[in-house]
């Protein structure tokens, strides 16, 4: 559970004020200051020279001086970090939506490594590996007894480099290909498409990278090709990032001149500064925003912006509120701080930053006692009157909350393993009777699913309990596959989706029972009213 957060907390750092590094400044130091400087250098030292001395457990160097800076760090703001050289070449690898390996997901099931999702123009994509292969060995080293990670670490390098992997496929047998690493991209945005009565869905659940604001654009462009007449876009996962990607994703929808976001920071290393929106012709069509307690830093400028500009209406749970500027401070050894320089304010003049002091790191992180620590004091009012708040995160127009019940946690993890292994022994072809189901080529990534694709017939769930009942190494009670088949029609369905067109695809699967995007889509004739009475409200106000 730490560790879970702890990657959380990695992910909420941002946003940066700029995409490159600052120089480190060196700043006139008075006696007093060179003094308490040295004072606590002789004292880290003399506690870290006593511990190795004296402690049953041998001193990582290392690994104390990491901790120390973040715990110092950690003094100042729950979002200022210290990155190592390694894990600041991949975040800034992360920051240009891109990374160096073969362009697979992989996922570990029943103590086995598998590819999952080739990236499409990558490496694994043009040599023709899939979904359920098998890794079994790398460079001629088995993988034998290795997790996902390690396998992960094995397979991604510098640019250029050759990595053998060898893979079992089912009906096949043993393969191996050398594949050459290249950049892997690593879009914001993993899936754009049409949802009935013309409504367009933008997912934005990878954070605001430099290649944010060309993603949304180009995705726009294409829905509106389709025939959108209305946006449901989704930031419900979205944990922030490049600021300037969060203006220019802003002022898509935006009028000249509205504001879009303020930030405010110490004079003298930090001068203030506005962000207004510079489109004479932005997209007016109704705009619906999902934001959920993962919405954060960059996401919850532009829900904030369209939210105070009644641009949007805004669905789903209270976002986490994070509303601090930080920089990138580089160290002479390849390593680099993250520093909080600011705040920044949306357009009414809300801040959105939760209170953080007197609380844990993990209850911030984990939004406990947020009832009785949130106080919004901040009233302020949108361009056409509504009342908002700040201090605790952006509140929805219309609260929804995710409804996954303790039963369906628990049968998700029941049946994670077991699924994988019919859909994919099913998806090779080795299921006698379902010739339609056998997925013999790459997948096809810009597939447009239809409703009637990959439906999971009683015939084929009959097929899936005979399957459970051979399979006693599967440890699966057989006995709930009647009362549970809604659930795993779905899941079996969403697995052959996966093998046949990609994650991304799949995707639509899930959104079929996911009640904060039908209840998105219930808002929309709202959403129409809303940015009618904005567009009302703004001539008014030109004309006086």
């Amino acid at each position: 559970m730490k560790k879970k957060y702890l990657l959380l907390a990695l992910a909420l750092i941002l946003p940066l004020t700029f995409a490159g590094a600052h120089p480190m400044q060196r700043y006139a130091q008075t006696a007093d200051e060179a003094e308490a400087r040295k004072r606590i250098a002789d004292d880290f030292a003399e506690a870290l020279l006593l511990a190795q001395e004296k402690s049953a457990s041998t001193v990582d160097y290392d690994r104390a001086a990491k901790a120390s800076i973040n715990g110092m760090l950690r003094t100042l703001d729950p979002h200022s970090m210290y990155f190592d050289a390694k894990q600041w070449e991949e975040f800034q690898n992360d920051q240009r939506s891109r990374y160096y390996g073969i362009g697979s997901a992989i996922v570990q099931r029943n103590g086995k490594v598998y590819i999952w999702a080739p990236t499409e123009g990558t490496a694994s994509y043009r040599a023709g590996i899939r979904y359920g292969d098998q890794i079994i060995a790398i460079d001629g080293a088995s993988t034998e007894g290795l997790n996902q990670t390690q396998v992960r670490n094995k397979l991604i390098g510098p640019d250029g480099t050759q990595v053998a992997v060898k893979v079992e496929r089912l009906g096949v047998g043993p393969l191996e290909f050398k594949l050459t690493r290249g950049a892997v991209p690593l879009p914001s945005l993993t899936n754009s498409f049409m949802l009935p009565g013309g409504i367009g869905y933008i997912n934005l659940d990878r954070g605001f990278n430099t290649t944010t604001y060309d993603e949304v654009r180009r995705a726009i462009i294409d829905l509106r090709q389709q025939g959108m007449t209305s946006l449901v876009f989704d930031l419900r996962l979205n944990h922030g990032g490049l600021v300037d990607q969060a203006w220019r994703v802003s002022n898509l929808f935006l009028y000249n001149g509205q504001k879009i976001l303020s930030m405010r920071g110490r004079p003298v290393t930090f001068p203030n500064r506005d962000y207004t929106a510079t489109n004479t012709a932005p997209d007016d069509y109704p705009v619906v925003v999902l934001i959920s307690r993962e919405t954060a830093s960059a996401a919850e400028i532009v829900a904030g912006a369209l939210q105070d500009h009644d641009r949007a209406r805004l669905v789903g749970e209270n976002s986490f509120g994070k509303g601090l500027v930080q920089n990138p401070f580089p160290l002479k050894d390849g390593s680099a701080l993250i520093l909080t320089t600011g705040h920044y304010y949306t357009p009414s003049g809300r801040l959105i930053q939760r209170n953080y002091s007197g609380r844990s790191f993990y209850d911030y992180y984990l939004k406990r006692g947020d009832k009785e620590a949130v106080q919004r004091t901040e009233e302020k009012k949108t361009d056409t009157g509504r009342t908002v708040y700040g201090g605790g995160g952006i509140d929805p127009d219309v609260v929804e909350k995710v409804r996954i019940t303790p039963k369906e946690l628990e049968m998700q993890r029941a049946w994670f393993e077991p699924v994988f292994e019919f859909v994919h022994q099913l998806a090779a072809g080795q299921i006698s009777g379902f010739p339609e189901y056998k997925v013999e080529k790459p997948a096809d990534h810009h597939h447009r699913l239809q409703p009637a694709e990959y439906q999971v017939s009683d015939k084929l769930m009959a097929a899936f309990k005979t399957f459970m009942t051979e399979r006693k190494d599967l440890k699966v009670d057989v006995s709930r596959i009647d009362r549970e088949g809604d659930f795993l029609k779905r899941w079996i369905r969403y697995e052959l989706v996966t093998a046949a067109y990609g994650t991304e695809t799949a995707f639509q699967v899930q959104l079929e029972t996911d009640n904060q995007v039908q209840k998105a889509i219930a808002e929309i004739p709202k959403a129409r009213m809303m940015a009618e009475d904005a567009r009302r409200t703004r001539a008014s106000r030109n004309n006086e």
